[in-house]
């Protein structure tokens, strides 16, 4: 080894040592981890702790249309689910499987990670607190459940607009950066902590900016009102009542702790189906009121903030749920995954939309592309 090559090694271990030892005075062990894995992925569920949800001993199947798997698939979505690489892709039509297909290995009880439409069900769970009367209002100040909101500017924050993703907390939503808060909550081990350092930097209520930290503040303010983790009220107020078919799971920062609330609640396609029948029925599944009807129309609702990213105003997002308010004549509403995880509900044809995958797509202003292809491919199978 010459002398430049060995001084060459030399630098690059002082570099990574020096590296390793900020890392460990910064408290950012998690790093490792995010490093490591390098992306999330849709079976993380292997390297969390998990908190299960239970299904109900009796469970509610599914009817099957008289033309369940009869109906043929699109040519275009064919090769949507191919490039995308879909695991599951289900439609449902009046309340029974018309379709659904698997890939890859999985199936119709294969669990799967939610991603973000974690934050519908989040918002779902907000909404039967309201129904219970855990929660007064959606007006009410987070500081009524939270005190590390009663000082400065966060004491102006309301549960409203965590919903509207309009808090102004300086939540970092970066994906990429390994030492961004979104990283951190995701691979860390103290959501606790990395929300105990949220600042308020604008006023609350003005602006909406795509924060999941926001959700995160609302899973604390839910266990804070009912007493209760996020999974066992999910449990109580919507899995069991929707009569799932199988256990879910909710990823936790450490053993014993708190929901990751903006993300990974995993379950399978039919399972999911049923947050969708629940707000394509305004809230009610089968005569009882599982979330007020009121609030599910709030919920869908464009909330008509100005766009932090664009000045424009916003039509596509209400509480925690993404919005086609007129998409070729139809009012659409869904819930999201950063991979392609989508429940897409048409409620002028009765229809909803589960696609599980690896991949996601190219943007069409706020939507991705397949989600329009998806919707404009189920319209020709149910003209």
């Amino acid at each position: 080894m010459n002398r430049k090559t060995r001084r060459f090694g030399l630098g690059t271990l002082l570099v990574v040592l020096l590296a390793a030892a900020w890392i460990q005075m910064a408290d950012k062990n998690y790093v490792y981890k995010a490093v490591y894995h390098n992306f999330a992925d849709i079976d993380d569920n292997q390297i969390f702790e998990q908190r299960k949800v239970d299904a109900p001993r009796k469970a509610q199947p599914w009817p099957l249309a008289a033309r369940y798997n009869k109906v043929s698939l699109p040519a275009s979505l064919q090769q949507l689910h191919q490039d995308l690489e879909s695991v599951a892709f289900l439609v449902i039509h009046n309340d029974s499987i018309l379709y659904e297909k698997y890939w890859d290995g999985y199936s119709d009880n294969s669990k799967s990670n939610s991603f973000s439409m974690a934050k519908s069900i989040v918002s779902m769970l907000v909404g039967a607190a309201l129904q219970e009367g855990k929660i007064k209002s959606v007006e009410q100040p987070v500081s009524d459940f939270l005190p590390e909101f009663k000082e400065g500017a966060k004491a102006r924050i309301k549960i409203k607009d965590l919903l509207r993703m309009s808090s102004g907390l300086n939540w970092d939503e970066s994906y990429v950066n390994p030492f961004s808060m979104t990283t951190e909550a995701y691979y860390g081990d103290n959501l606790k902590k990395v929300i105990g350092r949220l600042e308020a930097v604008e006023e609350p209520g003005k602006k909406y900016s795509y924060k999941s930290g926001d959700t995160q503040v609302l899973a604390f303010i839910l266990k804070a009102a009912t007493g209760k983790s996020l999974s066992e009220y999910a449990e109580e107020k919507l899995w069991k009542p929707l009569g799932a078919a199988h256990d879910a799971e909710w990823s936790i920062d450490h053993l014993g702790g708190m929901e990751k609330a903006y993300c990974c609640f995993f379950s399978n396609a039919r399972d999911f189906a049923r947050f969708g029948k629940l707000y394509l029925h305004n809230g009610i599944w089968n005569g009882d009121t599982l979330v007020p009807p009121a609030y599910v129309k709030a919920s869908l609702t464009p909330n008509g903030l100005v766009d932090a990213a664009d000045g424009k105003k916003v039509d596509f997002y209400g509480y925690q749920w993404w919005l086609l308010p007129a998409y070729k004549g139809q009012r659409i509403f869904y819930a999201r995954g950063i991979l392609g995880q989508y429940i897409i509900v048409i409620p002028e044809k009765n229809l909803i939309i589960v696609r599980l995958g690896k991949k996601r797509g190219e943007r069409i202003g706020p939507h991705p592309s397949e989600v329009m292809a998806m919707i404009d491919g189920v319209n020709e199978m149910v003209p």
